[in-house]
C-alpha cells in the first residue's frame, strides 16, 4: 500500500471513493466541483515552497500498488477558520447553589462558539471497507504526522479532529433532531452537506443564547460527545498519539473534538529523517527489524510500511521494492516513523 499526495489524474477515482462515504463525514460530503477545487488547493499546497500555515488542504491517498486503485484517502486543513469561521458547541458546566434549599445543582450549558483563527484540522480518513486491518488505516492516518514532522511550519501549533457523533445507517441523529431540525427544519445529512458549501445559514438560524442541556431528553444527553461505533478505533488511535478530548462538540451530530499541540503529537515526535544508505533485495521483518512507516516529501509526498535495518545513527538500508514504490535512491533523505508510540 502507498499513500501519495493527491493529483489531478485522481479526480474520477476519488470521486468515486467520495460517492461511498458514509453520513457524518462532513467533509466528504461535498460535490463534484468541490472535489475538484479541493484537488486543485492540494497539488498546489504540496508543491508550494512556502512554510506558512495559509488554510491550504492537504489531501492523501491510498493507492493498492498492485491494482493501480485508490482504496482510502484523509486530509490536513492546515488552518479552519478565516472567511468562513469554525463553529462548535462549547460545553459550560456552572454551579449554582441556593441557600434556603441548601442545594448545590450543576448546571451545563452549550454555547455556540465561532472562531475565526482556528487550528490545523486532520479529516476525510476513509477506507474502502475490504481494505480495512493489516494496519493499513493506521498508515493512511499516521502519513500525515509524518508530512506535519516534515513541514512544521504549515500548520498550527495547535491540532485538532472533529469526531462522528452517534447515528444510525439512514442519516438519523438523536442530537440534530433534538436541536437541530428545530432551527433549520431540514433533515441531518442535507445540513451535513450544506455546511460544506456555505456556512452562512448556520449563523444566520443556529441559537445564539446557550441551550441548557438539563432541558433535553436523557437520550440526547447521553450520546453527546460520544462517537458514532466505526469511529471508536480511529478515537482510540488518536488518544493514543497525546490527543485529548476537549470542551467542544459538534453543532450537528454532537460528536467530540479533541485536540493536542502541533509538537506534542507522538506521531510528530518519533518521526525523524534518516539517508538511504543502502538498497538491499529484502530486508525481512523480525522483532529487531519490525515494520515502520517510511515516506518522502520530495516532489509532493509518498509513504508506505516497510521493514527498515539501522546502519547508522543516520544511515538506514532499505528493499529494493520500498525504493522503487517511493522513488528513491541511495542518499535520499526520507522520514522514519515507528509505527506506535513507545510504552
Amino acid at each position: 500500500m502507498l499513500v501519495r499526495s493527491v493529483t489531478l489524474e485522481d479526480f474520477d477515482q476519488l470521486w468515486g471513493l467520495v460517492e461511498k462515504a458514509t453520513y457524518g463525514m462532513t467533509t466528504l460530503q461535498i460535490s463534484r466541483e468541490q472535489l475538484r477545487e479541493r484537488i486543485e488547493q492540494s497539488d498546489f499546497a504540496f508543491r508550494r515552497s512556502t512554510e506558512k500555515a495559509t488554510g491550504d488542504p492537504y489531501v492523501f491517498v491510498m493507492v493498492d500498488s498492485e491494482s493501480g486503485k485508490l482504496v482510502g484517502l484523509s486530509c490536513i486543513f492546515s488552518k479552519t477558520g478565516g472567511y468562513e469561521p469554525f463553529y462548535s458547541y462549547r460545553r459550560i458546566t456552572q454551579t449554582h447553589y441556593s441557600g434556603l434549599l441548601e442545594k448545590s445543582v450543576e448546571v451545563e450549558t452549550l454555547h455556540l462558539a465561532k472562531i475565526h483563527d482556528g487550528p490545523t484540522e486532520i479529516g476525510s480518513l476513509f477506507l474502502l471497507p475490504d481494505f480495512r486491518g493489516n494496519g493499513r488505516g493506521r498508515l493512511l492516518s499516521l502519513a500525515r504526522f509524518a508530512f506535519i514532522a516534515a513541514h512544521p511550519l504549515r500548520f498550527d501549533s495547535e491540532v485538532i479532529a472533529e469526531m462522528r457523533g452517534v447515528m444510525d445507517d439512514d442519516g438519523r441523529c438523536p442530537f440534530w433532531e433534538a436541536i437541530g431540525r428545530h432551527f433549520f427544519g431540514i433533515d441531518f445529512p442535507q445540513a451535513d452537506s450544506l455546511s460544506t458549501m456555505n456556512k452562512c445559514f448556520i449563523e444566520q438560524l443556529m441559537p445564539h443564547y446557550p441551550i441548557y442541556s438539563c432541558l433535553l431528553s436523557p437520550e440526547t444527553r447521553d450520546i453527546m460527545g460520544k462517537v458514532h461505533p466505526a469511529t471508536e478505533p480511529a478515537l482510540k488511535m488518536l488518544k493514543a498519539e497525546g490527543f485529548e478530548v476537549i470542551d467542544l462538540i459538534d453543532i450537528f451530530d454532537g460528536g467530540p473534538v479533541v485536540q493536542c499541540a502541533r509538537d506534542s503529537i507522538h506521531a510528530v515526535r518519533r518521526c525523524v529523517e534518516k539517508q538511504i544508505g543502502q538498497i538491499e533485495e529484502s530486508a525481512p521483518e523480525s522483532k529487531e527489524n519490525p515494520q515502520s512507516l517510511l515516506a518522502t516529501v520530495h516532489e509532493g509526498f509518498a509513504a508506505t510500511l516497510a521493514s527498515v535495518e539501522a546502519i547508522d545513527e543516520i544511515n538506514i538500508a532499505i528493499p529494493a521494492a520500498t525504493a522503487k514504490l517511493l522513488d528513491v535512491q541511495v542518499g535520499d533523505s526520507v522520514w522514519q516513523m515507528a509505527l506506535y508510540p513507545a510504552r
